[in-house]
């Protein structure tokens, strides 16, 4: 049997709570949003349906808006959760201005689809609309980006000399703030060097390869200090101790410094530059998770069955480690531009999706709510995953026969009867994802929407 290790945080009870939950509402809410552009994707892409619906030209707009809102936002405002509750209390001023700032940029995107006229911008990382409003909102929010990262280092508490399963969690999230800061500087630093006679999606690719790369980092180490958090939280025996923990969390900083060399070394327009951000990004960013997967299923095998209350997290926890792996391997089985690159990283997307949706729930109680109590909220991240993993499955399928990335309609040119079926499967299994993206949602509402349980039981936010 593997050493018992415990890996959490305590959750402050003051304004540092309140500040998490505003961002875990601005997530949600980001969610909510990104679930009703997802609808309309998968119906533009699924084999008969598509043809039924007038949706095709509506599709690359919808496209940007459901990435920027499922990756970007929901992401980022769930690192405001995990950074809130991993602080002091130093100026909590400027965390609620730096939310203020994300939501109204997040407000500014959502609805420039509907008032705006700009065009979709299909670049990588972060799609835009070529369009003010869109573009007014996506500085906006990387403005309250940039105050969140800077307030939330400013207030970082101290790792210790002798770090516990705390402390390693506490370096991981301290890892994931430097990443992010990182990335910033790396979208800056391409600002300055893209040649003023580029715009459009070339303008837009070169803005955001760099930074978009790095955040990678920055997903993958709140996603590994997440799943520590959750196997602790489900009594798994975890042969990996917060010293070997803190090393691996390093490898993927030290990864992130390299970052900066590549833009001294290369031009932004060359193509060293784009190959030497991707391989970092492959190999710098895969070295540890081998471990931290191995590390894991051990501990979730030697470990006791979990109660009532631990089995909604088990499962995201599971899932998360299935769909992250898969679109990791999907990774190395990419040649040319088909729908297998967007298997890959759905794959580690919803890895990261699933791996914070475990987490929230755990954090219900220790946030002031009712902790999830249905039989829903145990099959929620097996529907979701499971839809997910067919979903992948299908791009991974038609990438074989040459189904190109991007695009809808007859514009798929689906030849032969495999080709439609795996798009079909790829239909399917976004519909299934949707209905368990809703579960998440319908999930937490419900324990939301029930605060004042906290309260009767007499806990502390902190246990």
């Amino acid at each position: 049997m593997g050493a018992r290790y415990d890996y959490a945080l305590a959750v402050p009870t003051d304004g540092r709570r309140r500040l998490a939950v505003g961002w875990l509402v601005l997530g949600l809410v980001s969610l909510i949003a990104s679930g009703l552009f997802s609808i309309l994707l998968v119906l533009s892409r699924a084999p008969l349906v598509k043809d039924v619906f007038p949706l095709v030209d509506f599709f690359h707009v919808a496209l940007v808006v459901h990435v920027d809102l499922s990756v970007l936002v929901w992401f980022l405002a769930f690192a405001g959760v995990l950074w809130s509750i991993n602080s002091t209390g130093r100026l909590l001023g400027a965390g609620w201005l730096a939310l203020a700032l994300a939501v109204a940029g997040t407000l500014a995107m959502s609805m420039a689809p509907f008032v705006g006229r700009g065009g979709p911008i299909m670049s990588n990382y972060i799609p835009v609309l070529d369009d003010p409003v869109f573009l007014t909102g996506l500085v906006v929010f990387g403005a309250g980006f940039m105050v969140l990262i800077l307030r939330s280092m400013a207030a970082v508490p101290l790792v210790g000399v002798r770090p516990d399963g705390t402390g390693a969690l506490r370096f991981g999230l301290n890892s994931s703030l430097v990443s992010a800061a990182v990335a910033l500087i790396a979208f800056g630093w391409s600002a300055l060097e893209i040649p003023p006679s580029l715009d459009g999606k070339a303008y837009f690719e070169l803005l955001f390869w760099g930074g978009g790369h790095v955040l990678q980092f920055t997903y993958t180490l709140l996603m590994l200090v997440t799943w520590l958090w959750l196997a602790s939280a489900v009594g798994a025996r975890l042969p990996l101790s917060p010293r070997v923990a803190m090393l691996l969390f390093g490898v993927g900083l030290v990864s992130v410094f390299l970052t900066p060399v590549i833009y001294l070394a290369y031009d932004v327009t060359s193509v060293e530059h784009h190959r030497l951000l991707t391989w970092l990004m492959q190999f710098g960013g895969g070295l540890a998770i081998v471990p931290f997967v191995l590390a894991l299923l051990y501990g979730l095998w030697s470990g006791p069955a979990p109660g009532a209350e631990g089995r909604p997290l088990k499962a995201a926890l599971l899932s998360s480690i299935v769909l992250f792996s898969a679109g990791g391997l999907i990774g190395f089985m990419i040649h040319g531009s088909n729908v297998k690159i967007p298997a890959h990283y759905h794959g580690c997307i919803v890895g990261v999706t699933l791996a914070f949706m475990g987490i929230a729930y755990h954090l219900l109680p220790r946030l002031g709510f009712d902790p999830p109590r249905s039989r829903m909220a145990a099959w929620q991240p097996y529907v979701y995953g499971g839809g997910q993993l067919l979903h992948i499955a299908g791009l991974l399928w038609s990438g074989g026969y040459g189904v190109q990335r991007k695009v809808a309609g007859s514009a798929q040119a689906l030849r032969s009867g495999a080709e439609m079926m795996g798009m079909g499967i790829m239909g399917l299994g976004g519909l299934i994802a949707v209905v368990g993206g809703l579960m998440f949602l319908v999930v937490m509402l419900r324990s939301m929407l029930r605060p004042l349980a906290f309260s009767r039981r007499g806990g502390t936010a902190g246990q």
